[in-house]
């Protein structure tokens, strides 16, 4: 079989290599794997951003996907061959402080797939029985692939916001985990505008408002006189900023009313500001990082019940064999969610 795999420290350096079909060990099952999508990480190790230089190169990219159990080893009783499955990336260690308290999301060891192992852009993949999740009849396997990213957004609403009926709420960052957030803060009552750069106007921004949200273009709207007519003077109830740019805390600031929440879910790196307006005006600043089981199955009840419209937000039209084009088309804001049928690796 081939794998897409990372070969060299340097923006791209993406290629199909031949590469050995796993085998599973005792406690692991092996996947054969139908879809795989695109996430803003999968993007950061193509232009090799800082956070990814733990990578041992070469190594086979992509965590968001779904497969069928196609072997178990002898020691796994949880799943069968035939079953449908994704997995849960973020693998804790099950040892440390945070893992025994039932915080394995920010393990202190934690490994994740496709950064610190194979991942999932090859026909195979061998994946130990407590990642994996199953996947419920009906949950068409396109949508299943978008389970992880889907997770992230309803961690980042249902645990760690105070989103509730009626709340004024601004998602900054139209990406794919804005796009999620967005849906889920709107399925927990929440009156939702998604803000995004000039960039987001060729599709990102169209996509949201296809999904029936008011928008908003930072660069060519008065920020501040739209938050004046959309929240009646009194500022947002919750920001959640999934940007992953400096600017997205600042903004996040100027935009919240007094006493109300920013949530923080894009990975901004460095960015600098005055803290005392956030004290001054007791801002809930609360961060949410990844998912975890609850998650997983929150994100499948949110599909199945129609709240998560994954059929409008995902986008078919690439291809594993010519990945350099999603990649360039995701960096430069002309796609949101590729998802890749992972079956042409096999071929």
């Amino acid at each position: 079989m081939r794998g897409l795999t990372k070969t060299s420290r340097s923006h791209g350096s993406l290629e199909l290599v031949d590469v050995e079909r796993p085998t599973p060990a005792a406690d692991e099952a092996l996947i054969e794997v139908d879809y795989a999508g695109l996430c803003g990480s999968d993007a950061g190790i193509y232009e090799f951003e800082s956070a990814f230089e733990r990578m041992e190169l070469p190594n086979v990219i992509g965590h968001e996907y779904t497969g069928r159990v196609i072997e178990v080893g002898d020691a796994v009783t949880k799943f069968a061959v035939g079953d449908r499955v994704v997995e849960r990336p973020i693998r804790g260690c099950g040892d440390c402080y945070q893992c025994e308290i039932g915080e394995e999301n920010v393990c202190q060891n934690a490994v994740i797939t496709g950064v610190d192992h194979d991942g999932a852009y090859a026909g195979y993949i061998a994946v130990p029985e407590t990642a994996l999740h199953a996947v419920p009849d009906g949950v068409d396997p396109k949508h299943a692939a978008l389970v992880e990213p889907t997770s992230i957004g309803a961690r980042a609403v249902i645990q760690n916001s105070r989103v509730g009926a009626g709340d004024r709420v601004l998602v900054a960052g139209p990406g794919p985990i804005g796009q999620l957030t967005a849906q889920i803060a709107d399925a927990q009552g929440g009156d939702v505008v998604v803000a995004g750069v000039g960039q987001d106007t060729e599709y990102r921004l169209p996509l949201a408002e296809e999904l029936g949200f008011q928008t908003l273009n930072v660069e060519a709207d008065d920020m501040a006189a739209r938050r004046e007519e959309l929240t009646d003077g009194i500022g947002y109830d919750v920001v959640f900023d999934t940007t992953g740019h400096p600017s997205g805390l600042t903004m996040a600031v100027e935009q919240v009313r007094k006493g109300g929440q920013i949530v923080l879910v894009g990975q901004t790196g460095e960015t600098t500001m005055p803290y005392s307006p956030l004290v001054r005006s007791e801002i809930d600043l609360q961060c949410s990082y990844a998912s975890m089981y609850e998650d997983f199955e929150n994100s499948f009840r949110l599909i199945e019940s129609g709240d998560v419209d994954h059929a409008t937000f995902l986008d078919d039209r690439f291809s594993l064999l010519d990945a350099d084009e999603a990649f360039e088309t995701f960096l430069s804001g002309g796609t949101c969610k590729p998802v890749f049928d992972v079956s042409v690796l096999r071929e």
